[in-house]
């Protein structure tokens, strides 16, 4: 199967991905983002129980490429959105 392409930009919406996904697809848009020179990103996982909220902040807290991460403020997605800074190199 070929993989799909989609534009990076500086928001990833995980709605639509398994997730057992996740993992990979965090660390291949995290290192196309610091590619590109992108710096800060917005990580949308939704509400729901608070489980794909924790499994994101766990990547994003021993990723090599974030500098630091904070739950949106509330304007952002409040407690269904993520914030990292990355370290761009």
């Amino acid at each position: 199967m070929e993989p799909v392409r989609m534009p990076i930009t500086d928001e990833l919406d995980l709605h639509t991905f398994r997730p057992a996904e996740v993992a990979d697809l965090l660390d291949d848009y995290l290192e196309e983002c610091v590619r590109l020179g992108i710096g800060r990103v917005r990580i949308i996982h939704g509400k729901g129980s608070g489980k794909q909220r924790r499994r994101v902040q766990a990547i994003l807290e021993k990723h090599p490429l974030v500098a630091h991460w904070k739950s949106a403020p509330a304007e952002a997605g409040g407690w269904g959105a993520t914030l990292a800074e990355l370290k761009l190199e």
